[in-house]
């Protein structure tokens, strides 16, 4: 997916993932399933983003979208991850799987945790993780786990590379979260996308219309685990996975 520096909107087809992903909401049932999780979020973005000081690497939401091609190009070699631990190759990943991967990363989580985030990120309603929701997972749970405390271990993941990518990504909301609260509203984005410069504006319904993109459960409010689905097809990783992969995070 592609997008030109001037373009005033974000992705011309995310009106129709809004309808396809908003569908899999009603269908898995009430939003409110995910509160626990979605506020565990939120306190660690705001963790984040104080803790950031207000520095970042974005200037403008064109500086995002140019980077897109990237993107997806460090979040396609997760699939070599995914492939190892869908032991079985019908393209999803189960609990038991998914157990043995989170093992593998050095990810120590309750059980608690992992139905949270396995029923959170599963949005189709099919028992288990495919590629997409995979990485939205695993980003997921980067942000909530703490940096360990031991000196001579400096990662979270075991993999720097996967780290640097889930921090990029984390960067690319906290931009878009103006108010620094740990959530996006329509005013975060309004001004997102009109801060580039006042030549570059976006209508007010061009507006409108990202912002409903990414607001699934329709509550006002677009939550990280919310943004992270609407951004893996911001960058085009639903629209050619079977591309071929090259490269891979190695622990």
């Amino acid at each position: 997916m592609k997008a030109s520096p001037g373009s005033s909107q974000l992705c011309p087809s995310l009106k129709s993932l809004s309808n396809k992903v908003g569908g899999m909401f009603c269908h898995c049932g009430s939003p409110n399933k995910y509160k626990r999780l979605d506020t565990k979020l939120e306190r660690k973005l705001v963790e984040v983003k104080r803790g950031s000081q207000g520095v970042g690497n974005f200037k403008s939401i064109n500086s995002i979208i140019m980077k897109f091609p990237q993107y997806k190009e460090e979040l396609k070699k997760i699939r070599t991850v995914f492939e190892q631990y869908d032991e079985d190759s019908n393209g999803l990943i189960d609990r038991e799987e998914l157990k043995k991967c989170l093992q593998e990363l050095q990810l120590r989580l309750t059980e608690e945790e992992i139905e949270d985030l396995f029923h959170s990120c599963d949005m189709d309603g099919s028992e288990g993780i495919q590629f997409n929701e995979f990485i939205v997972l695993l980003c997921l749970i980067y942000l909530l786990k703490d940096q360990p405390s031991s000196s001579q271990t400096t990662s979270k993941m075991g993999s720097p590379e996967l780290e640097a990518t889930f921090d990029t990504v984390i960067e690319v909301f906290l931009f878009l979260d103006k108010n620094g609260d740990g959530k996006l509203n329509k005013k975060d984005m309004v001004k997102a996308l009109n801060d580039s410069s006042t030549s570059e504006r976006s209508p007010a319904h061009i507006t409108r219309s990202r912002f409903r993109e990414m607001d699934w459960d329709r509550n006002g409010n677009v939550s990280f685990r919310e943004f992270l689905f609407a951004f893996v097809h911001w960058v085009g990783l639903d629209t050619d996975e079977e591309m071929p992969i090259t490269g891979s995070y190695d622990e």
